[in-house]
């Protein structure tokens, strides 16, 4: 059930961005959203749905972890595995997001909302440890 709540939240997220890459009027009175590039883009697209602006998490009909003041986040690799592989309910985002996104939210939350881990993540280091998406259902 947690896993249907946080996809449903993802799909909301993405419409707009899936349509194009740029963003403005398409002349038939549809605006594009741009497709987020920073870490603080990809955050408020897509992160926040579920870890809250202020990255504390919340807990109702399951437990989102905070990222706020998280000593999980220290080492890279950690958060890197859990947004390219998911856990619980999260799903990963490989074949989602690209590598550079994902690099960018990872380096935005290990950077902000209390965390002081100001080594940047790189497009290498999501590479080295995405794994791609398994075939087959659930």
């Amino acid at each position: 059930m947690r896993k249907i709540i946080v996809l449903t939240a993802v799909l909301i997220a993405f419409p707009a961005m899936a349509q194009t890459s740029g963003g403005g009027d398409t002349g038939g009175g549809v605006v594009r959203a741009q497709k987020p590039v920073t870490g603080e883009q990809v955050y408020g697209a897509v992160c926040q749905a579920c870890h809250m602006a202020d990255a504390k998490g919340a807990t109702g009909a399951g437990t989102i972890p905070a990222l706020a003041n998280n000593p999980r986040l220290a080492g890279a690799a950690y958060p890197i595995m859990i947004v390219t592989g998911g856990k619980g309910a999260m799903p990963g985002f490989v074949g989602t997001l690209s590598n550079a996104q994902m690099a960018e939210a990872v380096t935005y939350i290990r950077t902000h909302f209390g965390n002081n881990y100001a080594k940047p993540v790189t497009e290498g280091d999501v590479a080295k440890l995405a794994k791609p998406p398994s075939a087959g259902g659930h």
